[in-house]
């Protein structure tokens, strides 16, 4: 279990309170809006409301406790910037940003963020492979170099198997799991064979991952 500070409850910010709390974290959530703040009081450990660029109230909060800080406000960069900064010179373990454009993000890096999340830009990429291929059922991507895909397997690897196959030393892509009537089986050995209807969760190069099943 962590302790994380939640700042900004908007639609970005209400959705990591309520998914930190479904995975029994503790979480303190912390808007200037009364409304919001009440608002997500059932799913949350504490809130407080209030300016977090106040230092004073910020330091209130005993941000050195938590495990993670993160910075949701998505209506006002000025005060995500300084909120970061504040953060970060009052002991802040950890400050997670979030930017909705490249600009910001190096901003927020330079002012004290040690991690920037971009939810637009990453939502972008994956509905734009999602919706060009009719055989992709999720993808994240994990940096520049490389990504999880889940993919339906392709009709002519119905019945073989893993050995067979062979796409670890022709694509040099990893087969992490399969999913079989719903079931999420990590249990992959040289002789699993797959059926039509499965679908694998494979790690690897975007591009050899859509040179090999032909995205």
């Amino acid at each position: 279990m962590k302790s994380v500070l939640i700042i900004g409850l908007g639609r970005f910010g209400t959705h990591i309170a309520r998914k930190l709390s479904e995975l029994n974290h503790q979480v303190m959530a912390v808007d200037v809006d009364e409304e919001r703040a009440n608002a997500i009081l059932p799913y949350v450990t504490n809130v407080q409301i209030g300016d977090s660029t106040n230092e004073q109230f910020l330091r209130s909060l005993g941000v050195r406790d938590f495990d993670a800080c993160i910075v949701a406000i998505g209506d006002n960069f000025q005060n995500s910037l300084e909120t970061a900064s504040l953060l970060k010179e009052l002991g802040a373990k950890k400050v997670i940003a979030r930017a909705s454009r490249g600009v910001q993000e190096k901003f927020l890096l330079k002012c004290g963020a040690d991690e920037v999340v971009y939810p637009e830009k990453q939502l972008a990429a994956w509905t734009a492979i999602r919706c060009t291929s009719d055989n992709v059922l999720d993808y994240v991507e994990l940096d520049g170099e490389y990504a999880i895909f889940e993919v339906s397997i392709p009709r002519e690897w119905d019945g073989k198997t893993v050995i067979e196959l062979d796409i670890r030393k022709k694509y040099e892509i990893n087969i992490l799991a399969y999913r079989d009537d719903g079931k999420l089986n990590m249990n992959i050995t040289p002789e699993t064979v797959f059926e039509e209807g499965d679908s694998i969760y494979v790690l690897g190069h975007p591009k050899a991952i859509q040179k090999c099943f032909r995205i």
